[in-house]
């Protein structure tokens, strides 16, 4: 049960967390987020994940990164999930790709500052430990992320934040589907989003 105060204690976190198969997480600094669950059940959609557009800013060859937080300062969140197939079954080696903008809302479009990416587990499981991005003209809080797994089509995307409520419906390119599940914790925040994807 979550505590009345939106952020969690690290007592109740860890609790929520060992649910997840979360447990090694360390706080307060959420310092180290290596465990993640086990492929978990699911009915997934048949359509798999909704597309979005890449944006001006999309780079290629992005280091081999999924711990992204020495490339500037602000609020640390940890963004894990999976990578499945329609039929809810785990594509390890699945190439994850993820990018943003700072807490300026500037991309770093010299080099890779917000840039990295990594390969799904065996279990198809990912994880990125990052910042959390500002706003821009005319855009809310998001993250770019483009999956690959295999023959199967490229995914690119968008995550956005369920607390945005009011810049998200003024957001032309936001949908609600790619909301993330976020939970404020000590030291920073926990998101979730698994990719589905289609085959």
């Amino acid at each position: 049960m979550t505590p009345p105060s939106s952020l969690l204690t690290r007592r109740h976190l860890t609790a929520r967390l060992s649910a997840f198969g979360f447990a090694s997480l360390t706080l307060p600094g959420l310092a180290e987020a290596q465990a993640l669950p086990a492929t978990p059940a699911c009915e997934a959609p048949a359509s798999g994940a909704r597309r979005q557009t890449e944006g001006p800013y999309f780079t290629p060859s992005s280091p081999l990164k999924r711990d992204l937080r020495g490339d500037g300062p602000g609020e640390t969140l940890v963004l894990s999930g999976f990578v499945l197939t329609r039929q809810c079954q785990p594509l390890p080696g699945a190439l994850v790709d993820l990018w943003h903008a700072d807490t300026q809302g500037q991309y770093d479009n010299a080099g890779y500052r917000f840039r990295g990416h990594q390969l799904s587990d065996a279990q198809g499981r990912y994880q990125f430990i990052t910042r959390i991005p500002g706003f821009y003209p005319g855009r809310t809080r998001h993250f770019h992320v483009k999956v690959q797994a295999g023959n199967r089509p490229l995914l690119t995307t968008q995550l956005y934040f369920p607390e945005e409520r009011a810049a998200n419906q003024r957001d032309r390119i936001f949908h609600d589907s790619l909301l993330m599940q976020v939970t404020a914790a000590a030291g920073g925040q926990i998101g979730r989003f698994d990719f589905v994807l289609a085959d």
